[in-house]
Parts: structure tokens; C-alpha cells; sequence
């Protein structure tokens, strides 16, 4: 990494990657380092950008690449996030979420899944099967529930757990059809001029249409009223023509209390693991989140009881 010594490290994310801003005469571009997980993070994430950028979707040009040293050089958007601008006093939320839901709603009918990455070689985008899904809630009692419970608590709520996140999957009702990000919230979202530039595509895979309009309006980093995010979720559903309202919100209920579970074992993980303590303080409202979609709804009863019998504390926290 010594030929990256004379480069500004910028600010990273929760992956293995890190990120250097380097700087010419007219031209600035970053450079994403990645020893680890170089597949996704460098070859998938080229090949993620292209599909986006042959959809006219604003995502990072590929300048340069070397794979053997573990780098590809690209598109420099900045460092004013979404985020960043709702975070400040008097902004209309509501404006610039409307063009956040109106890029979703572009992304979402991406038809082409396979193009050539850097390597030349086709990569084409898997699916966000259900077992996918099960695994990623799994994260939950992988990591949180270390030293949280007693061994046969631990044991009894695990296997309670599997059968019930089971049990959930298996109620979706979408079919796995649109382009799905899996991170798509306004820390990923850049403002660029005057468009909205989407970032850290690497996960993303063919699932449902539901799961990126939960992971924006049910965000973990950035909180939200209940009624604001009515609001958004009425604002998405204004703007499609075919979808069967019943099926869609059973399916954003379930899959964001499912990506929230997913988010509290991660940051645990990134803590314990990582040492990257500071994503310990978005728990609490990953809890908040959870509780808001289960409290008061059928379909959760027996998640609800669940959580309750070992997490109150958490699950009722204001």
C-alpha cells in the first residue's frame, strides 16, 4: 500500500475497503483499496456500476484498474451525501426524497442482469434468494447475543429464532424481479451538480421490489417520524402503476424488520471484530425501527414475543 502514501485517505465505510482521494491538475478521482473480499469490492462493483451507468443511472466511471495490487481507480463524486443535506436546518426533506424515490423507481426497472466486468469476463447478477435472507438475519444471533444471554437461553432462542425468521420468508409474496441495491439509504446517494449519483453498489442482486424503498425509509442512520415515512411510502406507491398494495406492504414489513435484525448483528460485528465501535450508537434505533413494524401487528406475533421474553429493554426503549 506504500504507493498510496502521498494520497488524502478519505473517510471508509463498514466494509474492508479504504479510500484515497487523489489529485491531478483538473481532475480528481478516488481510489478504492481492497486486499480483502476483492472480487465484490473491486470486479463486482465495476460490473454493478456499468449495468447502472447503461441505465443512465449516475454511478462511478472505472478510470483504471489493477487488480494484482488490489485497486481500481474511479469517478470522484464528492463528499456531499444525501445525508449530509438532511442533516441540516430548514431543508425540505420531503423534496429531495421525492427525487431519491424517483431514482428508485428508475433503477427498479433495470432489465439487463449480465455485462462484462474489467477482466472481460461476464458477471451476472445472482438472485436475494430467501436463503440469502435467512442467513443474513442469522447475523442477528451470530453476534448480538454474545454475553447477552445465559448458554440454554442462548440455545432456546436460537433455534426460536431460525424458525420463526423461516416462518417469515416464507409469508413474502413479491417475486424476485427488480434490480435490488441492499444498501440503498441517503449516506450512499450523492448530490453531483445536479444529480443524485448512487455509490457502494456491490451487493446488489435481483430481488424484491419492496426491499430498497425499506431500507430507505426505515434507515437506520438518519431518523424520521412515523408520518414522514407514510409520506415517502405513499409517495413510492403513487408512482406505480401495477403493484398489489396488500402483497407490497406485507412484504416492506417483513423485510425491513428482517434488514434491521441483519444491521444490529453487523454493527455488533463491526465492533467486536472490527473494532469500529462508533456503529454501536445506531443500535437503539435499529430497535426503535423493529418495534415500530412489529407492535400492534398480527404478523409478527411471534417475533414480537420473542424479542419481548429476552430483549424488553431494547425493544421498548424510546
Amino acid at each position: 500500500m506504500n504507493h498510496f502514501k502521498d494520497l488524502k485517505e478519505i473517510k471508509g465505510d463498514a466494509s474492508f475497503r479504504k479510500f484515497y482521494r487523489k489529485r491531478s491538475k483538473n481532475l480528481t478521482s478516488i481510489i478504492v483499496f481492497a486486499r480483502k473480499e476483492k472480487f465484490k469490492n473491486l470486479l463486482v462493483y465495476d460490473a454493478i456500476n456499468k449495468i447502472l451507468i447503461t441505465n443512465k443511472i449516475l454511478a462511478p466511471i472505472t478510470y483504471h484498474e489493477n487488480y494484482n495490487k488490489n485497486f481500481i481507480e474511479i469517478e470522484d463524486f464528492g463528499d456531499t451525501s444525501i445525508f449530509k443535506i438532511l442533516k441540516k436546518k430548514k431543508i425540505k426533506k420531503f423534496v429531495y426524497f421525492k427525487k431519491v424515490i424517483e431514482l428508485l423507481n428508475k433503477i427498479q426497472v433495470i432489465k439487463n442482469r449480465k455485462i462484462k466486468n474489467f477482466k472481460k469476463k461476464n458477471y451476472v447478477i445472482p438472485i436475494y434468494n430467501k436463503e440469502i435472507i435467512i442467513k443474513e438475519a442469522n447475523l442477528f444471533c451470530n453476534w448480538y447475543l454474545n454475553k447477552r444471554l445465559l448458554k440454554n437461553e442462548k440455545i432456546n432462542f436460537i433455534k426460536n429464532f431460525k424458525k420463526i425468521i423461516k416462518d417469515l420468508t416464507s409469508k413474502l409474496k413479491l417475486r424476485n424481479d427488480v434490480f435490488v441495491h441492499r444498501d440503498f439509504h441517503v449516506s450512499n446517494l450523492m448530490l453531483v451538480k445536479d444529480r443524485i449519483g448512487i455509490i457502494d453498489s456491490q451487493d446488489a442482486l435481483i430481488g424484491n421490489r419492496a426491499y430498497d424503498l425499506a431500507s430507505l425509509i426505515d434507515d437506520v442512520r438518519l431518523q424520521t417520524s412515523k408520518s414522514f415515512k407514510k409520506r415517502l411510502y405513499d409517495f413510492y406507491l403513487s408512482k406505480q402503476k401495477r403493484i398489489n398494495k396488500k402483497k407490497f406492504k406485507n412484504d416492506f414489513e417483513i423485510l425491513s424488520v428482517l434488514r434491521n435484525l441483519k444491521i444490529i448483528g453487523i454493527f455488533t460485528r463491526l465492533a467486536i471484530r472490527d473494532g469500529k465501535v462508533k456503529y454501536l450508537k445506531l443500535i437503539p434505533h435499529a430497535w426503535k425501527l423493529i418495534s415500530l413494524r412489529i407492535k400492534k401487528n398480527t404478523l409478527f406475533n411471534d417475533l414480537d414475543n420473542l424479542l419481548s421474553k429476552n430483549f424488553k429493554r431494547e425493544l421498548n426503549a424510546n
